[in-house]
Formats: C-alpha cells, structure tokens, sequence
C-alpha cells in the first residue's frame, strides 16, 4: 500500500511555509562545487522533510538533492523503495527575489515512479499524483488538451543554457515556435505543462530530483514527453536527462519532429 498522499500534502505544505516563506526575500547564500546556490530554506526543508518521511515511513530509504554523489547512488542501487527529494527547485529565484520556486518529492519502487507531489508555496498550488489514477492541481483532476495553436504559435519553455549549442543557435535563430520563455525552475515547469500552461518544452540536462515527480504528474495528466533520443525520460540513475514535452500531443509530434530534422 502507497503512503498517505493526503498527509504528505498537508506535511510539504506546512514545511514549505515554515521554511521557505519565512526566509523569502531575507535569506543569504553559498556557492556549491557545481556552480548551484545553497540557502538555509534548502538545508531547513530538506531536514525537517527528512525526518518526517523517516518517522512516518521508516522502510522507505530517503534521497535528496543535498547528499553526495556515492550516497545518491548506492541509494539508487541498493533500494527497491526510495523518496527522492527537492526541497527547494529553483533556488536562484529564491535568492533573487523571484517567486518561481518548488518543493518536490517523488516516491520510486523498484525502478519507477509511483508517487509524485510538487508544491508551489507562493501560490498554494500542490500538483500531485499517483501512478495509474490521474493528477490533481489542489484536488481538482489534471487534463492535458488540445491547445489550438499551430506549432509557430505555441508557446515554449526551454532552458537555453543547457542545449547543445548547435541547436540552441538554430532555436535562437529561427525558432518554429511563436515565443520563448524559461521560469527557472524544472519542477514548476513540468507541473505547469500538465495544467496546460504553455504548449512546449524543452531542457538539456535535467537531474533526478527534477524529474521524478513532474514525469509522472505530466503524464498522469495526459501529457508526452521523452529525450532528445526518444527514451523515456526517468531513469533511477543520477546522469543528467534532456527532456521534449508538451501536454499537447498534436504539438508534441511536431516539435519533437523538428527536434529530429535540427539534430541530423
């Protein structure tokens, strides 16, 4: 039997309010070894996150962003259960002022994701889901739709910085979308396709973490989404992972299309 989704709602959103809304706009920053920033919000989430989902669900093992590489991966090799955690997705906007961030926790099980909430604390939005029974946006059932829009009118979101520069100099040059934006945040991105905010997407390298629970919140809600070489995008493994989507799938087959005709 899954965990309670209804109190893990209720506990990620207290905790994003505790931690992350309280030191919204006054809080200082480090610089981890891989360029990221690091807050107290981040450490303060993930360790009462932490020991909530430990006394609660102590069989279940517990993978966050904030642990080193070796952890993270025994964890991935040796658990058939395991949370994975992001306790504060888009923390340069954070730091910056933005509101665009995101609390995310994806329950995996023997190589899957079954469980998947994200939870924007600036507009009390939780996008949740369950594998094989839907997604939800605060209780109300997602449905990813038609949009309507030709392919050179769609809106896209696409995080630049991460492309392979040949395609990001064609996308910059002569994109077949209308126009471009990118939020900073991968885990607010994946839920806002599912609740079909924008018609495209596109990212180079997206971690573990930033994933798992959107694939399955996107696509629970209806919505398509794969590499840059046509694999499924979750993967229990740590590499980084290039991500296609939309909740359009009319668009979808049109954009990874072009995707395909930029790359040969």
């Amino acid at each position: 039997m899954l965990p309670d989704i209804a109190r893990l709602d209720r506990q990620i959103r207290l905790t994003a309010r505790e931690e992350i809304l309280s030191r919204y706009q006054q809080v200082d920053f480090s610089i981890k070894q891989d360029g990221s920033l690091l807050t107290e919000a981040d450490l303060a989430t993930n360790q009462r996150l932490q020991q909530f989902l430990q006394q609660q669900w102590p069989d279940i093992a517990f993978l966050s962003e904030e642990m080193e590489v070796s952890q993270q991966e025994q964890l991935l090799r040796d658990t058939d259960w395991l949370w994975c955690l992001d306790p504060l997705d888009g923390t340069s906007n954070f730091a910056a002022g933005l509101p665009l961030f995101a609390t995310s926790l994806a329950l995996i099980s023997k190589g899957e994701v079954v469980m998947g909430l994200s939870y924007d604390p600036i507009r009390d939005e939780m996008f949740s889901a369950i594998h094989g029974k839907g997604a939800w946006l605060n209780g109300r059932r997602l449905q990813c739709r038609d949009s309507g829009f030709p392919l050179e009118n769609a809106v896209a979101l696409i995080d630049f910085k991460r492309l392979p520069p040949d395609l990001r100099q064609r996308l910059s040059h002569s994109p077949p979308y209308g126009s471009q934006r990118n939020i900073g945040s991968s885990v607010l991105e994946w839920a806002w396709m599912a609740a079909n905010r924008g018609q495209l997407y596109l990212h180079g390298g997206m971690k573990l973490w930033d994933l798992a629970a959107g694939t399955l919140i996107l696509t629970e809600a209806g919505g398509k989404a794969c590499t840059l070489d046509n694999e499924p995008v979750f993967r229990p493994r740590m590499q980084p992972r290039s991500v296609v989507a939309s909740p359009d799938l009319r668009l979808f087959d049109a954009w990874y299309r072009y995707l395909t005709q930029a790359a040969d």
